[in-house]
């Protein structure tokens, strides 16, 4: 006799991380969207979750004295699918589940790959003041349908990729945050020479650049000069920006 495939489990927020020392009071929060496959309705890997766990704990950390919170998303299933658009669904229901506990605070969306894209689509959120998108997969066919941006007006962008990504083409978010550039002047790009996908040989600073910009884009700090001027710069300029090796010790974090 044929099992029966187990229902998918609800979309839901992961363990909220927070740092020692941190204020009670939640005044922002980040939510990671992790990395998924173009087309699947299995269950999400536990595994593309456990890799967003340590920014997480970075960003929380980064923004102990902002009141930060960061939690992992838990998909419904780990496939885009299509018209469906299931991760970015579940993205805009987490950040709905944001408002609902924490009330009327700032929500940063950073994704890695196809958590990349979701942030991108779900950034159009009235609660969503910033998009942050590492390694972005986004479609490649000649006759898909172009990512929409307009909607991504008010917020602050940034795209992060590295240069020798095999699985998610660099030169598809550089058009991407090009087109978006027209719209919304809050957007920027950074490159990451010879990293890949997971954007590993250059965690910390990745991390640490992801940090700037969520502290300045959610509680107005200053940008490092580097994302302000990528910010400030024409294209292609800011959306080419080489991330420097050892960015963010000059910060002190």
């Amino acid at each position: 006799m044929a099992q029966r495939a187990l229902p998918l489990p609800a979309a839901r927020l992961g363990r909220a991380v927070r740092t020692a020392g941190a204020p009670t009071a939640v005044s922002g929060v980040v939510l990671l969207l992790p990395d998924g496959e173009p087309y699947s309705h299995r269950r999400p890997s536990p595994l593309s979750y456990a890799r967003q766990i340590p920014l997480a704990r970075a960003l929380a950390r980064a923004g102990r004295d902002d009141g930060l919170t960061a939690h992992v998303v838990r998909y419904r299933c780990r496939g885009w699918n299509t018209t469906d658009a299931q991760l970015a669904a579940d993205a805009e229901w987490a950040v709905d589940e944001v408002v609902r506990r924490y009330g009327d605070v700032p929500v940063c969306l950073a994704g890695h790959g196809m958590g990349g894209r979701a942030a991108l689509r779900a950034g159009g959120h009235p609660a969503v003041g910033a998009v942050l998108a590492l390694a972005p997969w986004l479609p490649a066919a000649p006759d898909a349908e172009p990512e929409p941006v307009k909607h991504l007006v008010g917020r602050q962008v940034l795209l992060v990729h590295g240069t020798n990504d095999a699985r998610a083409d660099p030169e598809l978010s550089f058009r991407l945050a090009e087109r978006a550039k027209k719209s919304n002047r809050d957007t920027c790009r950074f490159e990451v020479h010879s990293d890949g996908h997971s954007l590993r040989q250059h965690h910390t600073e990745v991390a640490a650049l992801a940090a700037d910009f969520i502290r300045g884009s959610l509680f107005a700090h200053t940008y490092a000069r580097p994302v302000a001027d990528a910010l400030a710069a024409p294209p292609p300029l800011g959306l080419r920006m080489p991330l420097a090796v050892g960015f963010g010790k000059s910060l002190g974090r």
